[in-house]
């Protein structure tokens, strides 16, 4: 029997609106914090409060969107979501003051918030049940792809090229995206479904309460790897291996892309269990062997054991979220997994910031492997025993 069609012209391009929208933040989140010290004198905590503060505005963004994305539309919240992502790009050109640049980084991040919510409901919604896993692991490699492109053009645009030029580009790709998905074609709800969500004001037309226990488990390892988004560099510095951390989101990047599609079918054919449980475990070894790198090809091999943890866990429960949750409440379903996702990306560099006075950076991500290793129960009470009776549950 054939499988259904997943790699479809939707598909194609509500993942390359995500690549671009995703590639702009990471690229922006590379050279914000230095341009607010060198165009605005900013302190340390200022130029930190610049880059983080788009997170805030991200987690606002998915906290209203998810509870009107169905009845607004999803398409026509992918089109809000991008016309104000363009106007909130535009404001960097207004140069005023670092409060101003504050405010753009607040609403760009909320734009940023509405939209991709847009993407992760719309690419749910027309992936084939079957093949769900699969697709929304494809799907995620976008992001992926983003993670390593967004960081590299930005740093070297900052070397080569002024403030205004990287703007400028952030607002062509903004352009770019908001052109690509005119073309995508999203079935349209039936109108009892649009209605559902909007009726009272209580938590549950926030947050997917199905999706939470899934999403409890992104928090804890998303704020485990943000450690590694935040001072990898530095601790690159500390044990003298800036050269070989260059690299690092490269070689996690391939592993993510090589491992995604085997690890997306397991998914769908075996269960979350076969994924998970042996992503905790090379989540934990690439930390541990993170802590106590004393050569490149250590650095480099901790990179590829994270990408195939973290970066296959990310997809995992993202795909859990979705299969836990009624069609009709997949908006909500996807904006519980990123809140929670980046809660703990947002939050944990500021939170660990407190334990490097008195630990060296490789304690710290010896420390952080124990929490991911610990988190493996924790999941398996909030999710992975009752594996397999959702599963049947979502086949009858």
């Amino acid at each position: 029997m054939n499988k259904p069609k997943l790699w479809t012209k939707d598909f194609i391009i509500v993942s390359s609106v995500n690549f671009l929208l995703t590639m702009v933040f990471y690229l922006l989140i590379v050279i914000i914090g230095i341009y607010a010290a060198d165009k605005y004198h900013a302190t340390a905590s200022q130029a930190g409060l610049v880059t983080g503060i788009f997170i805030v505005g991200t987690l606002f963004g998915r906290l209203f969107i998810g509870r009107l994305i169905d009845s607004i539309g999803r398409k026509r919240t992918l089109f809000l979501g991008l016309i104000l992502y363009l106007l909130a790009t535009s404001l960097y050109f207004i140069q005023i003051g670092i409060t101003f640049l504050l405010i753009t980084r607040l609403l760009h991040g909320i734009t940023l918030g509405i939209a991709s919510t847009a993407t992760g409901t719309i690419v749910a919604q027309i992936i084939p049940a079957e093949r769900k896993g699969e697709g929304i692991g494809y799907f995620s490699m976008s992001a992926t792809l983003a993670t390593a492109i967004g960081p590299f053009i930005g740093l070297y645009m900052s070397q080569h090229t002024s403030a205004q030029v990287i703007f400028s580009l952030c607002l062509i790709l903004g352009i770019i995206s908001l052109i690509t998905a005119i073309f995508v074609h999203v079935p349209i709800l039936e109108e009892s479904v649009k209605t559902a969500q909007i009726k009272g004001f209580k938590l549950s037309q926030f947050i997917e309460p199905k999706a939470v226990p899934i999403a409890v488990i992104t928090l804890v390892v998303s704020f485990c790897y943000s450690s590694v988004l935040s001072f990898i560099n530095f601790y690159a510095i500390e044990i003298d291996l800036v050269s070989a951390a260059s690299f690092f989101f490269l070689v996690y990047s391939v592993a993510v892309l090589i491992s995604r599609p085997f690890t997306g079918r397991l998914l769908d054919a075996k269960g979350a269990n076969y994924v998970m449980y042996p992503a905790f475990i090379l989540f934990t070894a690439g930390f541990l062997l993170l802590g106590t790198a004393h050569n490149s090809m250590t650095l480099l091999l901790s990179g590829v054991l994270i990408g195939l943890g973290f970066g296959n866990m990310q997809s995992c429960t993202q795909a859990i979220a979705v299969k836990l949750t009624p069609p009709h409440r997949m908006g909500l379903a996807t904006s519980t997994f990123f809140i929670f996702l980046d809660a703990g990306l947002g939050f944990g560099p500021y939170l660990l910031g407190f334990f490097i006075p008195y630990m060296s950076y490789g304690t710290l991500y010896e420390i952080l492997g124990g929490v991911v290793l610990v988190s493996t129960a924790l999941y398996f009470m909030l999710h992975g025993k009752k594996e397999k009776a959702s599963i049947n549950a979502l086949a009858r």
